[in-house]
């Protein structure tokens, strides 16, 4: 995207045009290092970077950020020419806000410097890695946790080149630290997978028993590393111009890094730190010894609830989630899947009602100044719905409760996943399962329950009690029967 002829750029050396109010909450540049993040996309820079600099400004610390881009040179080049400075505008109906941060310490493109990240994991300077790398792209199978067998995972574990992936990067990292006794460190996993800390311990124990690594590293990770636990939670859509636009009239100066986001934001952290960390509690992050009761609440609750919308949304035609929830009945039959299925799969933390939250939810869903799309929501589905509805099924079914509203979602994603939207608009899969998924939706030759049957097969998505379980089957069915005959509007209708 192109620079607004006649107006500057961000970067140190245009700050003072930048209004007070706007500028960052600490010198850029002034803060050393002490954090190494993989996944520079918009989602840490409107969130954990946020509640880093916040902590800063308030109680110091050396924990200036070395954001690193695993593929895509998109964000690390704007970023690079603008001294590692960005905006987030918070966007609500009422207004925004536009704000520059800067606890960007560096960046690194690990695509064409993976040495470099290597050395960085290795510095003893740096004591937290956090993670926001999306769920596919730590290579395990949502529902066993195995890491799979992947050639570009195998070649980074068990030869010498330069590594390719996440998991080659940490076990890299991690045996360049051990070998520089470097010293303790947080690997924090800050994505939308269930027991993240754990999924990212095991993901590290699995490489290190894969990989030719020197004798004692598989020690010294139990004794040296930690994985805490995290809950992440903040509405930040994929920029567009008129995210640019929208900072470049709030700041004065062009910002091609400029992301927006709702006002809401959590984090609730694990504290298991052995080399320390930012005071993220004084910038309104949760500290606690145990995040599971608040990710169930967030996964099922948020993330499964924004993905039902997707995918009922973009097949009645809806471009974002806002739109999709002024559909008549959607709401009515999201409420119900809240309160008959999802508050009664689990636990929640004290004192919260699933309910009351879930309210919440939808209210900020229905936010207008957030364009979040449909299709955005709905990439990757075999991934998500593992962790965001099909838990849900698996809890309910063992305690002899009926999953009929999660049935719904999981026959929408197989409507979505065959390619057309009810007005028959084609709709892209993008998937890192796409081939099965629409061999299995294919060899179903458009019959419903033998298209049930086929898709439920894959068990890289579906656990296996899920899977065997008749009545979640025929309610799939059914409401895969009703969505290909009526359409998503008149199938609500009937069932709210």
């Amino acid at each position: 995207m192109a620079v607004t002829v006649g107006v500057s750029r961000l970067g140190l050396g245009t700050l003072r045009q930048v209004p007070a109010e706007s500028r960052p909450l600490v010198r850029p540049g002034s803060v050393p290092v002490g954090i190494v993040h993989l996944g520079l996309g918009a989602f840490h820079r409107a969130h954990q970077a946020v509640y880093t600099e916040e902590a800063i400004g308030v109680a110091g610390g050396n924990w200036g950020i070395v954001g690193v881009a695993p593929r895509s040179r998109t964000v690390i080049e704007p970023l690079a020419e603008q001294d590692c400075l960005f905006s987030v505008t918070t966007l609500s109906g009422e207004g925004s806000t536009t704000r520059v941060v800067g606890a960007l310490a560096g960046v690194r493109h690990a695509a064409s410097e993976p040495q470099a990240v290597v050395d960085l994991l290795a510095d003893p300077a740096v004591r937290v890695v956090t993670l926001t790398v999306t769920e596919k792209a730590y290579q395990l199978d949502p529902v066993t946790g195995k890491l799979r067998a992947d050639p570009e995972v195998a070649a980074d574990l068990t030869t010498d080149r330069p590594p390719t992936t996440v998991p080659g990067l940490l076990l890299r990292g991690l045996a360049a630290r051990a070998a520089a006794d470097a010293g303790p460190v947080a690997l924090v996993s800050c994505d939308n997978l269930p027991a993240n800390g754990t999924r990212l311990r095991g993901l590290v124990h699995q490489a290190l028993r894969q990989a030719r690594v020197p004798d004692g590293l598989l020690d010294w990770v139990a004794d040296q590393v930690t994985f805490p636990g995290t809950m992440v939670d903040r509405i930040v859509p994929a920029s567009t111009p008129d995210t640019l636009a929208a900072a470049r009239r709030a700041l004065g100066v062009s910002d091609l890094a400029a992301v927006d986001a709702e006002p809401y934001r959590q984090w609730v952290v694990e504290d298991d730190f052995p080399a320390g960390r930012p005071a993220w509690e004084r910038a309104g992050a949760v500290l606690t010894t145990d995040a599971g009761a608040w990710e169930r609440l967030k996964l099922r609750t948020l993330n499964g609830v924004h993905s039902a919308t997707a995918y009922l949304g973009a097949l009645a035609g809806y471009e974002t989630i806002a739109d999709a929830l002024a559909m008549p009945h959607l709401t009515t039959v999201l409420r119900r899947l809240i309160a008959e299925e999802i508050a009664v799969s689990f636990t929640p933390p004290e004192g919260v009602a699933v309910t009351g939250y879930g309210d919440e939810v939808l209210s900020r869903f229905a936010n207008p100044a957030i364009r979040h799309r449909t299709l955005q929501v709905a990439m990757d589905g075999s991934q998500k719905l593992p962790q965001r509805i099909l838990h849900t099924v698996a809890d309910l079914r063992a305690a002899g409760r009926s999953a009929r509203w999660a049935a719904l979602v999981v026959a929408a994603w197989l409507r979505f996943a065959a390619g057309q939207a009810d007005d028959g608009t084609a709709l892209p899969l993008d998937d890192p399962l796409a081939g099965r998924i629409r061999a299995a939706l294919g060899s179903g030759g458009g019959n419903p329950a033998a298209t049930v049957d086929a898709v439920l097969a894959l068990d890289e998505v579906f656990p296996a009690e899920v899977a065997a379980d008749d009545e979640f089957r025929a309610d799939v069915t059914a409401w895969l029967t009703a969505l290909g005959r009526h359409g998503v509007a008149a199938t609500l209708a009937g069932a709210a």
